[in-house]
């Protein structure tokens, strides 16, 4: 087991008092087997009233709901999490799933439908064109190797950007650029990956890199892959690795517009500034 201690800061600064609108956060980490909450605090300047629940993807968020006003706003989540998956590559595939080309179950392809290819993707040629580039579609191989292969070629060919402009830029942009932030590049892949016939889902979160911890981050993002027999397996391609101990899953989702880390309005003049800091030091 390791574990991680996790500080998420968010502020705005507006240039009059403001009204602010209820806001929703996505900042508590996901709970399963593999990932457990030690402790978790949340403090919140001006003060709100907070009602947590689960959205469609099991996510945990909370709406803050303020009263007063105010020329600044303070989010701020401490959290200590523990985390389990020390071994990234310590699963089994079903058998029917080892090799590639296959097909999930009826009942599964049901579930899954939200995160499999949509046929109106504007950008399947580009998508196609880079495939064809990296690995010859159609040719049997073992599934896991290929997604690796993927997830690899992502992180040798793409260039990594810290972008601070909102939004996903399109995959066919990342291609043509060669560059792309952590987000664009959990977007690409998990395009091309559905484009094969894979189920992909967004993942938002944070990671402990070995660097100064003292030193403000931001958050990660990366892909997950539903691969059956072993499950849902994460894949970053701004590291060209399987996720592991170093992940913090926050949330998931089909689409990386729906899971900001906050989210919200305010009644006032336009011309908000944004600062957002994130320390992810290991416990020892």
């Amino acid at each position: 087991m390791k574990r991680f201690s996790v500080t998420h800061q968010t502020v705005y600064e507006y240039p009059e008092t403001v009204q602010l609108q209820p806001h929703t956060l996505r900042l508590r980490p996901r709970e399963g087997h593999d990932q457990h909450i030690e402790s978790s605090q949340l403090t919140i300047n001006p003060n709100a009233s907070l009602r947590w629940v689960r959205d469609v993807e099991s996510n945990s968020i909370v709406i803050a709901t303020f009263s007063e006003s105010t020329n600044r706003l303070l989010i701020e989540s401490k959290t200590i999490v523990q985390k389990y998956d020390i071994s990234p590559h310590d699963f089994l595939i079903a058998d029917y799933a080892v090799s590639y080309p296959f097909s999930y179950p009826i009942d599964d392809a049901k579930t899954l439908a939200p995160y499999l290819h949509d046929r109106n993707n504007a950008d399947d040629m580009a998508l196609k064109n880079w495939i064809s580039t990296e690995w010859i579609e159609n040719q049997p191989a073992q599934t896991f190797e290929l997604l690796l292969l993927l997830n690899q070629q992502i992180y040798q060919s793409i260039a990594y950007k810290k972008r601070d402009e909102e939004g996903v830029q399109s995959s066919q942009t990342t291609l043509s650029s060669r560059e792309g932030s952590c987000r664009d590049l959990a977007t690409l892949f998990i395009d091309v990956v559905r484009y094969l016939g894979f189920a992909a889902r967004f993942v938002s979160g944070y990671i402990h890199e070995q660097s100064d911890s003292t030193i403000s981050g931001t958050t990660h993002a990366w892909a997950e892959v539903f691969i059956p027999g072993a499950g849902w397996k994460g894949f970053d391609p701004t590291h060209g690795s399987l996720t592991g101990a170093n992940h913090i899953a926050v949330a998931v989702s089909r689409l990386p517009e729906l899971v900001p880390a906050v989210s919200g309005a305010f009644w006032g003049l336009p011309g908000s500034s944004l600062e957002v800091n994130v320390w992810v030091t290991e416990i020892w």
